[in-house]
């Protein structure tokens, strides 16, 4: 039988991703992807003013963050990533969590293998 994995998708704010890490770092995670990314979910994008004007910009700069996870580890890492990232203030972002059903390593071929863990 497969281990059983999971695909967390964390879209941030950018100036928590060092927080983030070392949270994630604290709870054995040791690889993950970082992508930057815009979007708006309910607060509509947000104002700003460029020499003395103001306009709107729908689009919010994020990052995106995916990390594969055993199941066992899956509350930690996203308990991690939710009290690294929280501030308290509208577009914070989400946690989005996926069963994956299969990771290859290209360099090996192994499949379905977590990053090795770290012995302390």
């Amino acid at each position: 039988m497969r281990p059983s994995m999971k695909y967390v998708i964390a879209i941030v704010k950018p100036f928590k991703l060092d927080e983030i890490v070392q949270a994630l770092a604290r709870v054995d995670v040791d690889g993950l992807t970082v992508t930057e990314a815009k979007g708006y979910g309910r607060d509509k994008g947000h104002s700003q003013f460029f020499r003395g004007a103001e306009y709107v910009s729908t689009f919010v700069p994020m990052l995106k963050l995916e990390i594969a996870v055993g199941s066992d580890e899956l509350d930690k890492v996203t308990d991690a990533i939710f009290r690294a990232a929280r501030t308290g203030h509208i577009g914070d972002g989400k946690i989005f969590v996926c069963d994956l059903e299969q990771a290859v390593r290209i360099r090996t071929g192994e499949t379905d293998a977590l990053p090795p863990r770290r012995v302390a």
